[in-house]
């Protein structure tokens, strides 16, 4: 994919996606980091912050397993966290195995890492693995 995907704000993190990086904006004024995209900081209001690659370790903080067909290619039960990220925001995603597919499942607690569901038209989408 050589095109620009998403709009202004969140351009960068799928560039990054892209790249197989996982990339948030990181406030220039108070060092916190955010996801989803915004154009300002939800610690302290500022507008100004750089993308910064993180580690993409976190710890799941919610969970669902889903149990119906939402989208094609993504057969249920598998299950969707939240994931609270080592830099402090967190994200949802879809939990998969060591294969990359939608796998076992996951308890709270649990630690994860970022791994990359590719897809056709798009960037890959960012999904956790439990870490071993």
């Amino acid at each position: 994919m050589t095109q620009t995907y998403g709009d202004a704000v969140t351009a960068p993190f799928w560039a990054g996606a892209s790249e197989g990086r996982l990339l948030l904006q990181r406030c220039d004024s108070c060092g916190a980091h955010r996801f989803y995209p915004r154009p300002f900081c939800l610690s302290c209001d500022d507008d100004r912050s750089t993308w910064t690659a993180v580690s993409g370790a976190g710890v799941v903080y919610s969970k669902t397993e889903v149990q119906v067909k939402v989208l094609p290619g993504l057969a249920p039960p598998y299950t969707v966290a939240v994931v609270e990220l080592a830099e402090g925001p967190r994200m949802t995603a879809l939990i998969v195995g060591a294969d990359g597919e939608p796998g076992p499942g996951c308890e709270i607690g649990d630690a994860v890492d970022v791994a990359w569901r590719p897809r056709e038209d798009a960037p890959p989408l960012p999904v956790f693995r439990r870490r071993p």
